[in-house]
């Protein structure tokens, strides 16, 4: 594929994904995707890190991005992810306030993203009213989120969660302690120790890097029990 026809398909998916940028006028569409930079990255890069400057708003168009904070001592909790068709808060309002990134985002999987320097960003805002609600629209929903993510760790125990996080993962999760802590905002010690108890209960079987749910009904009742 040349580079026409890759752009000619990024501006297919941007649209299909992106609905605010549908009532831009072809030429105009044209004219942001020519300011655009395209960029690719495997899984594992650090897309952005705490303290860095914020210089592009990103439109990811294939993979998953992982925004997470990590505290002095080194913990990490996650904030939340970032899927094609969404963008990064975070991002946003260091745009919009121009200051320095608050938080970490790492590609999950090797990722393909759209940037938009920030003088593009700035007038699409000031200019494009759809883009507008769109950013706008993104941060209310993104507020709700933290609130509930702030509301489960002032809240509620740690084994409640965890028994929530495993519900909303399926039946067989592949993935390690040390990521499920990270989600927690915990440490890989008392995740394993929580889901080496959920064993014993016969609530989930444990395997390297493999954990499936043997009695969902039983996590169910430790992640609602206040």
């Amino acid at each position: 594929m040349d580079q026409a026809d890759t752009r000619a398909a990024i501006r297919a998916r941007l649209i299909e994904l992106y609905p605010a940028l549908r009532s831009l006028r072809g030429e105009r569409l044209d004219q942001v995707l020519g300011e655009a930079v395209i960029r690719t990255a495997p899984a594992g890069t650090v897309m952005f890190d705490e303290r860095n400057p914020c210089q592009a708003f990103p439109m990811l168009v294939e993979g998953t991005i992982r925004v997470s904070k990590t505290a002095p001592n080194g913990r990490e909790m996650q904030l939340y992810r970032v899927v094609p068709g969404e963008a990064c808060v975070i991002t946003s309002s260091c745009l919009l306030g121009n200051s320095p990134y608050l938080a970490r985002g790492i590609a999950e999987t090797d990722v393909k993203v759209v940037t938009l320097a920030q003088p593009l960003f700035s007038r699409l805002l000031a200019e494009h009213e759809p883009f507008r609600t769109y950013v706008f629209g993104l941060f209310a929903e993104r507020i709700s989120e933290l609130m509930q993510l702030v509301e489960a760790v002032a809240f509620q125990r740690l084994d409640q969660r965890l028994a929530a996080l495993l519900l909303g993962k399926g039946r067989v999760i592949r993935t390690t302690h040390q990521v499920l802590a990270e989600e927690l905002g915990s440490v890989r010690e008392i995740v394993s120790r929580l889901l080496k108890n959920f064993a014993d209960q016969g609530l989930v079987a444990l395997e390297r890097e493999r954990i499936e749910i043997l009695n969902p009904q039983g996590l169910r009742a430790i992640a609602e029990n206040a």
